[in-house]
């Protein structure tokens, strides 16, 4: 990451202290000290007659700081078949039965159409279901002019402790 990103960097690393500290009533206990860790991604791909990546390996962590806020970063092998890195804040404030729904902030890079594969924003819609130690992210990434493929994505996680 160049010295140029790392104001981005700052605010994704920040993000869960300042919206944390906005959970009016949350229940400090449920979910704090949750670490998960994931295999990356699997795309179900808009664009089905483009060679996309849809299996997206790599690695990655989540912390959950509380219920509704989580921190997120690894990296895995794009739908481009680069590699991208992401650092990231959950927000989830919402609960539909055993599915908590929210958004994702935070930066990526990797992709070439996008900033020329440097670090850019990105903000998605989120779904999460945890059983035990089993769990899963569901994505909406949408399109964006010829650099970002849509999809709706998967990443399975496990809870370690």
């Amino acid at each position: 990451m160049s010295c140029r990103n790392l104001p981005i960097a700052a605010l994704v690393f920040a993000l869960p202290l300042a919206v944390q500290a906005a959970e009016p009533g949350a229940d400090e206990t449920d979910g704090v000290g949750a670490l998960w860790i994931n295999p990356g991604f699997y795309a179900y791909h808009f664009q089905r007659d483009r060679h996309l990546n849809n299996r997206a390996s790599g690695f990655g962590a989540e912390y959950q700081f509380s219920r509704t806020v989580a921190f997120t970063a690894g990296g895995y092998h794009n739908s481009n078949w680069g590699y991208s890195n992401y650092l990231a804040c959950y927000w989830r404030p919402l609960r539909l039965g055993p599915v908590r729904l929210g958004a994702v902030f935070g930066a990526v890079d990797g992709y070439p159409g996008t900033r020329h594969g440097n670090w850019f924003p990105a903000v998605l819609p989120t779904a999460s279901l945890e059983y035990g130690r089993i769990g899963l992210n569901v994505y909406y990434v949408p399109s964006y002019q010829n650099s970002i493929n849509g999809s709706i994505t998967f990443q399975l996680k496990l809870r370690i402790f």
